[in-house]
């Protein structure tokens, strides 16, 4: 049976193309554009996952995830926030509400699917959403809490950003540029030395764990046990 997954965006013509690719990568699509039939729509029948813009005409996505995360019939769907490139607030209050994932416009199509399969792929497995964990690091992203070795450390704002990012991909090689571009946002205008030096820090704060944090020469790079 198909996995359904409905797609709440007000503009036109990113819903076609997130239906097109929903489709032909095998997934049953609803797209709404508007929350208000897209609430309407959930009293009907519940998605394996909900891509959720957070700009919308009337009731805006901040809001509709709010609605979503207080209602137990709808509280565990797994939610993929689409913010504007510049909107990090809105990204946060997202993250502190319970989103799963958040994409930055413009974004690739590619990546958008891949990250559904992520998020769907932690719910086949079992996994709470709410938690990540890799060698003796635990996660938690609704708690945007870190525990190593059941001890919780401290970090800024960019460095758990920098860590959950890493771990939701982890034994992928992430580029500099693509972590500047995820964790900073599309617009951020520094350096990639910038990331480089929030992996340093980051690397103190873990710990013995830091050596989770593998650097890939003259790339970027990954977490991996």
């Amino acid at each position: 049976m198909k996995q359904s997954i409905f797609v709440v965006e007000d503009d036109q013509s990113i819903r076609e193309m997130l239906e097109y690719a929903l489709l032909a990568a095998g997934y049953e699509t609803m797209c709404f554009d508007n929350s208000e039939d897209f609430l309407v729509q959930l009293n009907r029948s519940i998605p394996a996952l909900v891509v959720l813009d957070i700009m919308l005409p009337g009731e805006d996505g901040i809001t509709t995830l709010k609605k979503l995360r207080q209602d137990t019939k709808t509280k565990k769907i797994p939610v993929i926030m689409l913010t504007a490139k510049t909107a990090e607030i809105d990204r946060i209050r997202g993250l502190d509400l319970g989103a799963d994932d958040y994409i930055s416009k413009p974004f690739s199509i590619l990546e958008v699917i891949s990250r559904i399969r992520a998020v769907l792929r932690r719910f086949e497995q079992g996994l709470e959403l709410s938690e990540i964990r890799l060698g003796d690091i635990s996660l938690f992203e609704e708690k945007r809490k870190v525990l190593v070795k059941n001890n919780e450390i401290y970090l800024t704002f960019k460095e758990f950003e920098l860590l959950h990012y890493l771990m939701r991909n982890k034994g992928i090689v992430l580029s500099r540029d693509q972590l500047l571009n995820q964790v900073w946002g599309f617009d951020y205008s520094g350096e990639t030395r910038t990331v480089d030096m929030h992996i340093k820090t980051l690397r103190q704060k873990l710990g013995d764990a830091n050596i989770l944090i593998k650097t890939i020469r003259n790339v970027g790079y990954k977490c991996e046990e």
